[in-house]
């Protein structure tokens, strides 16, 4: 699939990340397959993509924790191939999973860290108060942090990748298995950061997150990036209108299904749960003629509507949906 870019004028303000072509191959698999970006200082950005397209290793390039086979990259103003260690003293990384001493407790954990990074005495012990507070964390300080709930562990996570503030965090999939409370509290966090001016990458399968958070976002399948726009860009790019049904008789999914596709020549979007189908609409008028064709046919509808496509809507799409399933499966 061809590359959508919307609006490329992204900002006047300084790039904090720039890639050019950026590759990474494992034997015969491309895992990162010619990838450009620019990302502006203090920009919220996000990768998304279906598992294996390849977002986690575009971050570990970006990071420095893997090199890359071919294409360029700076951060902070310094290159990925001649000044990694410069790369590395300008950024931070969160992974998917914690980097904790689960038998120290959570300001043990940070002050280790803090004198990792060269504080000492009272200026490590005030740093990790600091961070402690700012992540709601003071109260669970001298808990250790094997008893921790999933959301504290992640805000204590990601508390201790700002011992040292970096002008670049790296997120990989930030709220992975947190509840819908603990996910909003690392939210909070992310904005509050970026106002500070850190710039924040992030990768995650949360459409809502990015919907969320992200100024930009740059979707990527199979290792390239296939659409690159605002959250609202991707929206309008994906298709002005689609067509959203509510069967009355789930067992008629599969069948409706196919008729909007071969009417409305798309992918259709799928859910069991509530029997519901969503397709791209060209026209209102190619819409009521599809509903006309399921009508005709006996398939009664509980609900119909017209609307702007979700973000979820626009990955399907993306992405190629079904047919990627298909794909997978080997069919």
């Amino acid at each position: 699939m061809d590359v959508q870019t919307v609006n490329t004028d992204v900002s006047s303000r300084p790039l904090a990340i720039e890639a050019r072509g950026l590759a990474k191959a494992y034997g015969e698999l491309r895992a990162v397959d010619g990838i450009d970006l620019a990302v502006p200082e203090g920009m919220i950005f996000a990768i998304l993509g279906p598992n294996g397209a390849g977002k986690t290793t575009l971050m570990r390039m970006l990071a420095t924790l893997a090199a890359p086979d071919g294409g360029s990259a700076r951060v902070m103003g310094h290159d990925l191939a001649t000044a990694p260690q410069a790369v590395r003293g300008s950024i931070a990384m969160t992974g998917q999973f914690a980097s904790l001493d689960e038998d120290l407790t959570g300001r043990e954990n940070l002050l280790l860290l803090a004198r990792l990074w060269g504080f000492r005495g009272r200026t490590a012990r005030q740093r990790a108060d600091e961070l402690l507070e700012s992540f709601d964390l003071t109260d669970a300080a001298k808990k250790q942090v094997k008893s921790y709930s999933g959301g504290m562990r992640r805000r204590l996570d990601i508390a201790a990748s700002l011992v040292v503030t970096p002008g670049v965090l790296f997120l990989d999939e930030p709220t992975t298995g947190l509840d819908p409370k603990a996910r909003q509290s690392v939210w909070r966090m992310i904005r509050e950061l970026a106002g500070s001016g850190v710039t924040i990458l992030l990768t995650t399968q949360y459409l809502e997150e990015a919907d969320q958070l992200a100024e930009r976002i740059a979707v990527i399948d199979h290792g390239r990036k296939i659409a690159e726009g605002t959250s609202r860009q991707l929206k309008a790019a994906t298709g002005s209108g689609f067509l959203h049904v509510a069967l009355a008789d789930p067992a008629r999914l599969d069948e409706a299904a196919g008729m909007l596709e071969g009417c409305l020549r798309g992918v259709a979007q799928r859910s069991v749960e509530g029997a519901e189908i969503s397709i791209v609409a060209p026209s209102p008028a190619e819409a009521n003629k599809a509903l006309a064709a399921l009508i005709a046919d006996g398939i009664e509808l509980a609900d119909f509507s017209m609307g702007s496509p979700s973000l979820d809507e626009v990955f399907f799409a993306l992405t190629g949906g079904e047919r990627r399933v298909a794909e997978e499966a080997g069919a």
